[in-house]
């Protein structure tokens, strides 16, 4: 692997842990920055193919649905219909007539650019904790903090995120070693192998992790979350995939040295966010305790 992968992919998890120990605003604004740029990518994109997106007015709305997911998330889900209402109306009063790739296109960089990712924010705030910093920042009493202690919404958030991880590692290493059956024509590097040793690195993570929460049956939750996450970072990969290819790119951009563009680092993390949010406020506490 080139140096100036490992360096920027080191950087990145450096920054995410920050931001993740953090969370608060720290955690709020820095995925901001990140959805801007994503969808900035996810806009040149179609724009490759001559559509013409609402890119301003989705920018903003998406930032406004951010915030709302932090500071009050179900007024984040109202605002997410009236966001695609004020982005077709601005379509409509534009002096070249909207088409309806150009309507689709910007629904879709505020659904796929903007609600999926904000639901990371969600899963941060889980847990009542009493900001130690200003912004709503947390910082452990104790140094290294207890894990015990840690908040829980700071905890599933790092597992998520570990087993995102895990999985890219188990595929990139096993796609390369003893890759031999292509997945889709999507993406031709991606091979069955590597799919499935990153589904089982997902699952190992996440078994560990249901294990040390003690979650209800956590043999089988952790097993359902690992392959929920080996899978849905699989398709957030090839959904970005299918995009670069109908728009004839290699990357998205060349943002990170050695990574490409933020969607190429980041196509992992969309629809998880959602994913793990509902599991584990919706799923586990329907289950019987252990």
């Amino acid at each position: 692997m080139p140096w100036p992968r490992i360096i920027s992919g080191l950087v990145a998890i450096a920054v995410a842990l920050a931001m993740i120990g953090l969370g608060g605003w720290y955690f709020t604004l820095g995925f901001g920055i990140l959805i801007v740029l994503g969808q900035l990518e996810i806009f040149a994109l179609v724009k490759a193919k001559g559509i013409l997106p609402a890119t301003k007015t989705t920018l903003v709305v998406s930032q406004l649905l951010l915030i709302m997911a932090h500071v009050s998330p179900p007024l984040a889900d109202a605002l997410l219909p009236l966001s695609g209402t004020f982005i077709c109306f601005y379509l409509l009063f534009q002096p070249q007539v909207a088409t309806i790739a150009d309507v689709a296109a910007s629904i879709l960089g505020l659904f796929y650019g903007g609600y999926l990712p904000s639901f990371w924010v969600r899963l941060r705030d889980l847990g009542d904790v009493t900001p130690s910093l200003p912004l709503g920042g947390y910082w452990p009493e104790t140094w290294p903090p207890a894990l015990s202690a840690l908040p829980y919404g700071l905890v599933v958030t790092l597992l998520a995120f570990a087993c995102i991880w895990a999985s890219d590692i188990g595929a990139y290493t096993a796609g390369k070693m003893i890759g031999r059956t292509p997945l889709s024509n999507i993406s031709p590097k991606k091979t069955v192998e590597g799919a499935a040793f990153g589904m089982l690195g997902s699952t190992v993570v996440a078994l560990v992790g249901s294990y040390w929460l003690q979650w209800p049956l956590w043999p089988a939750t952790g097993a359902a979350l690992g392959l929920m996450v080996g899978t849905s970072s699989l398709l957030g990969d090839l959904t970005e995939s299918l995009m670069k290819r109908d728009a004839g790119v290699k990357d998205s951009g060349a943002l990170i040295p050695g990574h490409g563009g933020i969607l190429d680092r980041t196509d992992s993390y969309v629809f998880t966010g959602a994913l793990v949010y509902f599991f584990v406020t919706l799923l586990l506490p329907l289950l019987p305790a252990s």
